[in-house]
């Protein structure tokens, strides 16, 4: 049996926040670079407020870290949680191909 880094709360809140494609667009740019939470209000049409809700969302789910540096807070991607979140999916896809694999094996039995 595979032991995941991840608990099931972790990995819910994981697909949580990343069920909303602005988390997702703030996931994605933070893993190229830091960015500070001003830049990221900046790139949407929403409030600092709502920037900020998001990547509050983000951080409880541990796919960013937020870091006081002076008076700007700056907002980090977390590869480790996406890597064991892709850890988890590929188990999932490794289970789907072997049941793939058993209904070919049965079906070419079938036909022998």
């Amino acid at each position: 049996m595979v032991v995941y880094e991840l608990s099931e709360e972790q990995v819910n809140k994981v697909f949580r926040a990343l069920a909303d494609a602005t988390r997702r667009d703030i996931v994605r740019r933070t893993l190229s670079a830091e960015v500070r939470v001003s830049d990221l209000a900046a790139a949407y049409d929403m409030s600092f407020a709502a920037v900020q809700k998001h990547v509050a969302a983000l951080e409880a789910a541990g796919l960013v870290t937020k870091i006081a540096r002076g008076r700007e807070r700056i907002v980090r991607g977390q590869p480790d949680t996406i890597r064991h979140v892709q850890e988890l999916l590929t188990s999932f896809e490794d289970i789907w191909r072997q049941r793939i694999s058993r209904l070919d094996e049965f079906l070419a039995t079938e036909t022998d």
